[in-house]
């Protein structure tokens, strides 16, 4: 599976084509290293998107290990040798976690990796450093007190979304080939809209989560993200697959992902949806959108226009997602509220007033809200939406409180885009679909519920015929 060409500079390969040049020898584990290491060097200082980092010593150490394997003939991993940072809002063994947020300023270095973490490196991956994230990942826009503001590599004025900010802009970059995110009210979609890279919120339990509050939850969900739909399953055959400690984790076999391809446009019959079922849409979004629209439909693609009956996702998604705060976020909230983001302690309060009726309406609705949505696949391949309502806001703003005429009162509502389809827990891939000004626009592809490998080759297919992941930012 290749994604890209080979004749530009290292960093600007394919997370395939590094891996299979690292496996067949035609380049060092040792190079990528280096080229990605010159690379941060670089620009991470005008994006802020790699929070910490290992010593230089030891990713080239590791680097040098990755060749030895293979020129022992080692079987080795479908990451084998390529340098990856994970998300700060996860335990990498040998760094700090911060959360982004003053109450860890001086946690101690993580004893040992998450369950994700562990699995990314068992494919090979080299583990070079944390990616920026708000407090406790909270919102779609990246600045904590700890990092400042994560920057957008098309305009430093500009944010890089969240809260999977660090990644998004570290891969539009060329820092990393590969990266993770995770997601509840579009974390790792809206980022990968503003950087022009793709993003993958996998059907709940694709890719097992080792969370200690609620292993059974829906809402949050862990996902890879890269600079094309390809790379993004190589991501995920190496995050996938059942964990006998993770409850609603799919057991499927995740080597699958590696056969993804891209579907040509004929067979691929799309649901098209201008506002998701009635979110406020700027005009700058609207028209790249539509633009996106017409291209496909001139390749070939049979489109229909529709608006998804989401409405009455909200609420759902906000009771859920305030109870998710509370459960675990109560013990920080009662040891450190002195030191938290207002809007997170306000979530967590919220949170603890909810009573139980609420919660099983919510429950009730998003059941409905599931089985709706899985009926329009009936009829349809894959559902397109905006992936986000604005193209990147300015750095100095904490959220986004105005879309047109619409005035929103809290931090997540703005999130809408993202936060309708999070309750329908089917999985969503976001990839380049325009650019604004300068500025990059993404498409919001929606598929069958366990449906990632048919919706991956729907949107390599769609980004072949859009031709939007080959622009780089001017940095």
């Amino acid at each position: 599976m290749t994604t890209g060409t080979t004749d530009s500079p290292l960093h600007w390969w394919s997370a395939a084509d590094l891996a299979r040049g690292i496996r067949t020898r035609e380049i060092s584990a040792e190079e990528v290293m280096r080229a990605h290491l010159d690379r941060i060097a670089e620009t991470n200082d005008r994006v802020g998107a790699i929070v910490s980092m290992v010593p230089e010593s030891q990713a080239l150490a590791a680097a040098r290990e990755a060749d030895r394997a293979v020129a022992r003939g080692e079987e080795v991993g479908v990451l084998h040798g390529l340098p990856t940072a994970v998300k700060d809002l996860m335990d990498v063994a040998g760094l700090p976690t911060s959360h982004g947020s003053a109450a860890y300023a001086d946690a101690p270095a993580a004893t040992q990796d998450a369950l994700m973490v562990r699995r990314v490196r068992a494919a090979g991956a080299i583990i070079i450093g944390k990616t920026a994230t708000p407090e406790q990942g909270l919102g779609t826009l990246t600045f904590n007190p700890l990092h400042g503001v994560c920057r957008n590599p098309y305009d430093t004025s500009r944010h890089a979304g969240g809260s999977s900010g660090g990644a998004a802009a570290a891969l539009a970059v060329g820092m990393l080939p590969i990266a993770d995110g995770s997601d509840s009210g579009g974390s790792l979609r809206y980022p990968a809209a503003f950087c022009n890279v793709v993003g993958v919120r996998p059907t709940p339990g694709r890719v097992a989560s080792g969370r200690p509050d609620n292993g059974w939850t829906a809402h949050g969900v862990l996902g890879p993200m890269a600079r094309s739909s390809l790379d993004a399953a190589l991501g995920l055959a190496a995050m996938s697959g059942a964990d006998r400690y993770a409850p609603i984790s799919i057991p499927e076999d995740p080597a699958r992902f590696l056969e993804v391809a891209s579907s040509a446009p004929p067979h691929v019959r799309i649901g098209w949806s201008a506002t998701a079922g009635g979110v406020p849409i700027s005009e700058e979004v609207a028209a790249a959108h539509a633009a996106a629209r017409d291209a496909l439909a001139a390749a070939g693609y049979p489109i229909t226009d529709l608006e998804p009956e989401l409405a009455d996702a909200e609420e759902a998604w906000e009771t859920i997602e305030m109870f998710n705060f509370f459960a675990f976020g109560r013990e920080e909230a009662a040891r450190h509220p002195d030191v938290m983001r207002p809007d997170l302690l306000r979530n967590i309060r919220q949170g603890e007033r909810l009573t139980a009726g609420q919660l099983a309406d919510a429950l009730r609705a998003r059941t409905e809200i599931f089985r709706r949505t899985e009926r329009l696949f009936d009829d349809f391949d894959v559902l397109i939406a905006p992936a986000t309502p604005v193209v990147a806001p300015p750095a100095e703003v904490e959220w986004v409180d105005r879309v047109g005429g619409v005035e929103y009162d809290r931090y997540f509502r703005w999130q809408m885009l993202a936060n309708r389809f999070t309750v329908t827990a089917h999985p969503v891939v976001v990839t380049p679909g325009g650019f604004s000004a300068g500025l990059p626009v993404g498409l919001q592809a929606v598929g069958r519920h366990r449906g990632e490998f048919a919706l991956l080759c729907a949107t390599a297919g769609i980004e072949a015929v859009l031709g939007h992941i080959g622009r780089r930012p001017p940095m």
